[in-house]
């Protein structure tokens, strides 16, 4: 009880102050202030950040873009500081983004924004829940900006990983048209799979802003199809007992697999396609005053209807299904199933920005719409290529609402912000058995699960020139958060049968504090400390699933799972040394209960994941970090450098306790990143980029470690791309990522040597 309230006057206080500071700010101005040496952002210095650069900030623009092969958005940031995109290949839905210390499936630690509107699948907290990169392509692009931590109040806690803003190239003055094609094609060998996977991208669109008037509009379409390489494998499973079974050959043995049996085929060969539209339209009134509507559909499409099988009988004839021989040895074939997935998704967003008197004033709504998710899948081969039973699963009611309002101004030495954040998340699942796995036929009913969580947030910040050296920034936030209308069904005795979740609702405050200082020998410094609550998703308390007899599966979920909560600091310090900038980085993160699945094989070789609570999980590093400019004297050689050594740990876990004191899976201790670009001549220029990642843990207790199918990887990737100017509207570019065809893994392998040539025209 005196801890509560000891907090509480202490938060108390802090809003008190921080309320205060306007009023002091006319009796106690500094005189002639001015903004200290710089804000410390890595990157691009053309254009400003869009998001407040508290803590380690990355700004990335044209220069970092045209020296990367980026066929989706998500490619255009792949060498920014300790920063990673689980991305599987190319068109992948589920490329998740880690900042740091951040594992590879927290996609709820990721708050992404494209102009402002949430884009962050905060449905869910796993890769299956990735930001929605569909509704923008990489050549809509003008600014992608990175800020790691929670270090501005005027954030919601799903920022404790960091915070992504996107923004889009606006319409210029006049009209202008724009087309882009792409082609690429990866040679992929891995077990018996040994084929070229190809693919293409098109997009082509115009901009239009009027010369005397208020309006502007811009339209895209955006095309996407691509043969993805495997993403699983097949393995058999010992079987017991002697009976009749087929002799076959083209098994493949890998001993480092953690399951030990033959490989026999792959799966998750997806054939993708994706459509694009995009439009957005702008006015700008006379009174200083500016409004845009934006619109996109996403559409996607996915093919896994060419499951590999690598067996053959005496007579040569592939095998799927049944009891095998593989040297003497016998064998039962696992479940190869056929499988479709159908995708229609809608984001729509309004933006206001105005004076209200001394205020500038923004406002923000958007409604992301999944307005069909449809997944159906054979049960076993046999009746995948018969049409025969299967499962049709299929959403309801899913998406999100998002709210942001803000006014800001500046008083005298200060400035000023506060504002309100808001969202929604409902989600709605059922699936059910089905006669004819292609056509839905004769639906049975099996199970769905849905829930809905709400997130209300109030925030107060201000950044304080205290001296014309020193800045002051400060904050805090409020946020109420409601999950509610959880449920979940199964089919028991012939029919469904429902059971609620009991409605949960907390209330957190969180203050932030920060410093920027010029120092002495042209030194810049920065420390800011934050905490933060992360609310858990509706995926992570209602999705859960129920045993045959109709008990819950406590394995599967935990509608009671606590809030994630962090202690965050950074501090950084900055120099410039004629051509070159240097940025040292030391950062620091402490969360209790954190929210986690532990995903991984189990004795029975059986992936199984289950949502648990951490008590402490705690990580530290040191990041460095390197812009140069006309290296070694040579104009037009620019080179980007970061490396980050990092130390991540499971403190306490009561629910594992073999965790302890363990490096937390899937995050190396050793992460470096970089990029050189050298126009050599007036219309050519070559760039390359390379990305390497120490082996890390793959599962929590840190007992699986390895280099193949199931295991989290080192990797060591080296990029490279050659454009040429061929007119002042044109460009031709050719490149090839990955060229030491490292074979990475993600338990998934990530993408062998890929070629890519690229056209673009604007006019």
């Amino acid at each position: 009880m005196f801890r509560t309230r000891y907090r509480a006057r202490s938060l108390a206080s802090v809003a008190f102050i921080a309320l205060s500071m306007p009023a002091m700010a006319d009796e106690t101005q500094v005189a002639d202030a001015a903004s200290v040496q710089e804000v410390i952002v890595i990157g691009q210095r053309d254009a400003p950040i869009t998001i407040v650069p508290r803590g380690l900030s990355v700004s990335l623009g044209e220069e970092q873009f045209a020296a990367i092969n980026a066929v989706n958005v998500e490619d255009l940031m792949k060498y920014a500081p300790n920063f990673f995109v689980r991305k599987r290949f190319i068109g992948d839905a589920n490329a998740v983004p880690g900042f740091r210390g951040t594992h590879s499936t927290q996609s709820a630690r990721a708050l992404v924004l494209v102009d402002g509107f949430t884009v962050s699948n905060l449905l869910g907290n796993s890769f299956s829940f990735p930001p929605k990169w569909g509704v923008v392509g990489p050549g809509e692009v003008q600014q992608f900006d990175i800020v790691y931590g929670p270090y501005s109040s005027r954030y919601p806690g799903n920022s404790m990983g960091g915070i992504i803003s996107i923004t889009t190239k606006p319409p210029k003055e006049g009209l202008e048209s724009f087309a882009t094609a792409q082609y690429f094609v990866q040679p992929y060998k891995q077990y018996g799979t040994d084929r070229d996977f190809d693919g293409y991208t098109g997009e082509a669109g115009f901009g239009w802003k009027q010369k005397d008037g208020p309006w502007s509009a811009r339209l895209s379409y955006r095309r996407l199809e691509n043969q993805g390489h495997p993403q699983q494998f097949y393995q058999l499973t010992q079987a017991t007992g002697m009976a009749a079974s087929t002799v076959v050959t083209g098994a493949v043995t890998d001993p480092a697999l953690i399951t030990k049996t033959p490989v026999s085929g792959a799966y998750s060969v997806e054939d993708t396609t994706q459509d694009q539209v995009r439009g957005r339209i702008g006015y700008d009134f006379a009174d200083g005053w500016n409004a845009s509507l934006l619109a996109v559909l996403w559409t996607s499409d996915y093919d896994g209807t060419t499951p590999t099988t690598y067996l053959r009988d005496a007579a040569g004839n592939p095998v799927f299904t049944g009891r095998v021989s593989v040297d003497g040895k016998q064998y039962t074939m696992p479940a190869i199933n056929l499988s479709l997935t159908e995708r229609r998704e809608i984001l729509g967003g309004m933006k206001l920005e105005g004076p209200i008197g001394d205020w500038q004033a923004s406002l923000n709504l958007s409604r992301f719409v999944i307005d069909k998710q449809r997944s159906r899948a054979s049960t076993g081969y046999l009746n995948g290529i018969n049409s025969g039973a299967g499962t049709d699963t299929r959403q309801g009611d899913t998406g999100w609402w998002t709210g942001d309002g803000q006014l800001e101004r500046t008083l005298g030495d200060h400035e000023l912000a506060v504002g309100f954040n808001s969202s929604l998340y409902e989600t709605d699942q059922t699936i059910y058995g089905v006669g004819n796995w292609r056509t839905g036929a004769a639906p049975t009913f099996n199970t769905r699960t849905g829930g809905r969580s709400r997130q209300l947030g109030a925030f107060i910040d201000d950044a304080w020139q205290v001296a014309p050296d020193v800045k002051l920034t400060g904050g805090v936030r409020v946020d109420n958060w409601r999950a509610f209308d959880g449920r979940i069904g199964t089919r028991v005795a012939g029919g469904p049968t429902y059971q609620s979740y009991a409605d949960r609702k907390e209330t957190s405050v969180n203050p932030s504090v920060g410093i920027q200082a010029d120092l002495p020998a042209d030194w810049v410094g920065q420390l800011s400390l934050a905490t933060a609550t992360r609310y858990p998703t509706v995926g992570e308390l209602f999705q859960g699933k129920l045993l045959s007899t109709g008990e819950f599966d406590f394995n599967s979920f935990d509608p009671n799972l606590k809030p994630e909560k962090s202690r965050d600091a950074n501090l950084m310090l900055r120099r410039a040394f004629d051509d070159v900038r240097f940025t040292g980085s030391v950062f620091y993160q402490r969360v209790e209960d954190a929210i986690f699945s532990q995903q991984g094989f189990n004795q029975f070789g059986i992936v199984t994941s289950s949502f648990k609570n951490i008590d402490i999980v705690r990580q530290w590093g040191v990041e460095g970090i390197i812009e140069a400019s006309d290296v070694g004297g040579i104009e037009g050689l620019n080179v980007d450098f970061n490396a980050a050594w990092i130390d991540a740990q499971t403190v306490r876990n009561r629910s594992v306790p073999a965790s302890q004191g363990v490096q937390f899976p899937r995050i190396p201790k050793w992460r470096l990143n970089g990029n050189a670009r050298y126009r050599f001549a007036q219309d050519w220029q070559i760039s390359s980029g390379w990305r390497y990642a120490s082996r890390p843990n793959t599962n929590l207790e840190g007992t699986q470690r390895g280099d193949t199918y199931g295991y989290t990887s080192e990797l060591m990737i080296f990029d490279a791309k050659l454009s040429w100017d061929m007119t002042e509207e044109t460009q031709l570019s050719v490149g090839v990522d990955n060229i030491g065809n490292d074979k990475a893994w993600v338990f998934h392998p990530y993408p062998q040597r890929t070629f890519t040539l690229e056209l673009k025209w604007k006019g």
